[in-house]
């Protein structure tokens, strides 16, 4: 997967690190919140990507610590992290959402239950929202680009919730913002 490479690649092109690193770097900033990557998908990519030689490894020893590899990037990486770059900007855009199989499938399910599936849908795009929120405001000292992603996903989230608000009124029936505290006002992060 291309965003997968591109993170893992980004990142050691920013700062050699070991694939543990990666993958606490990658907790640390939330990248799972927005790109489909796991921690077993970290240290298989970094494995694929040494074999490619896209990146090397040095084996390092500090102290009584077990030894570890640490990564660097090397120039068939850097020209494949510029390749995928280009390719990656000029894709059209989509966005996936689980979620749109339950709301395909209402219609489908009995009654009595419609309405707590959308109340599922709609309370986890509010968590999300207000995860994001709470990360913009805890991490003031990230690159400008890691908050504007942040940024994003709330713009986004946002809309999402005052979509789900709209939806859930039309298909039941009933006025769900009333009680459901939607912040129709489009809070700034």
């Amino acid at each position: 997967m291309a965003a997968i490479d591109l993170i893992v690649l980004g990142m050691i092109k920013q700062t050699p690190q070991s694939a543990y690193d990666l993958q606490k770097n990658v907790e640390y900033r939330n990248i799972s919140r927005w790109v489909k990557i796991s921690t077993p998908s970290i240290y298989k990519k970094v494995v694929q990507m040494e074999e490619k030689g896209y990146i090397k490894g040095t084996v390092t020893k500090d102290g009584k610590m077990p030894e570890k590899s640490i990564y660097e990037i090397t120039p068939e990486g850097d020209a494949y992290f510029e390749k995928l770059m280009e390719k990656t900007a000029m894709q059209s855009v989509s966005i996936f959402l689980d979620f749109n199989a339950v709301i395909m499938s209402l219609d489908f399910a009995e009654p009595a239950k419609r309405e707590e599936l959308l109340e599922h849908i709609r309370k986890g795009i509010s968590d999300l929202k207000e995860v994001i929120g709470e990360n913009s405001r805890k991490r003031t000292h990230i690159p400008m680009t890691g908050q504007t992603i942040l940024e994003q996903q709330y713009l986004m989230a946002s809309s999402m919730e005052d979509w789900i608000v709209k939806f859930m009124s039309e298909y039941l029936g009933k006025d769900p913002g009333k009680d459901l505290g939607s912040d129709a006002g489009g809070e700034k992060i």
